[in-house]
């Protein structure tokens, strides 16, 4: 049974750890004040997008609200070069489609490692008799295996960012719409590959942060059981 209990403990850290992802990625795009008009600064966007920087944070805020599922459509129209009109394109729309639906499995998919932690945090709880200090430690080789793999593709990926964006786009979708034409193609101008490239790395100091505090929590558990059980020996 202890092995079934271990097993139980590192499935928990590994769906903890796709959660905190997850969570990471949308705290980044989503509940960063400042963040895009920064980037935007930075990237000297509005030198190649004609429009006043108000506007273009208006048109990001309708564009990730579509992302999240709380937008029916990208039919966005706003004052480019003096003169309203659509911002995004046929090509562009079907292209953010597919975005979305990445979007939305991806919170689909947090919800189902929610249930499937607390599941597991309810069968150790109503166990404890049989698994005191098992769920600690097994979260923390959990979470230093998930950590480990997870950096170790970052390191890859940051040896040729470019090729493993194509890589990246071209296992996550079946069509060429994510190729876009910045003479014609208003998005790629806004979010060109450095953006992604910051985003990135923002994504990676957030979810490094917070694995750090879930495995020295666990750490401080094991060393706590292991005084506690000391003393009752003693």
């Amino acid at each position: 049974m202890k092995v079934i209990y271990n097993l139980l403990g590192i499935t928990c850290a590994f769906a903890l750890m796709i959660l905190l992802l997850i969570t990471s990625i949308e705290a980044v795009t989503y509940w960063t004040p400042g963040y895009y008009e920064k980037e935007y600064t930075k990237h000297h966007v509005l030198d190649t997008v004609p429009m006043e920087m108000e506007d273009l944070l208006d048109v990001t805020e309708e564009m990730m609200a579509y992302l999240r599922g709380n937008r029916d459509d990208l039919h966005v129209f706003t004052k480019v070069n003096g003169q309203t009109r659509e911002f995004f394109n046929e090509r562009e729309i079907a292209h953010m489609e597919d975005v979305r639906g990445l979007f939305l499995a991806a919170i689909a998919i947090r919800r189902i490692c929610l249930v499937g932690i607390v599941g597991i945090l309810v069968f150790f709880y109503v166990r404890k008799g049989e698994t005191k200090g098992i769920l600690p430690r097994a979260i923390c080789v959990g979470t230093g295996l998930f950590f480990a793999l997870l950096a170790g593709l970052a390191a890859l990926i940051s040896t040729d960012f470019t090729k493993y964006f194509v890589i990246f786009h071209h296992i996550f979708f079946n069509n060429d719409l994510w190729m876009l034409d910045p003479r014609t193609d208003l998005l790629i101008n806004i979010v060109p590959e450095p953006f992604f490239v910051d985003t990135a790395a923002r994504i990676g100091i957030t979810y490094g942060i917070s694995v750090s505090v879930v495995f020295f929590l666990c750490l401080g558990c094991i060393v706590l059981t292991g005084k506690k059980s000391g003393r009752t020996r003693a």
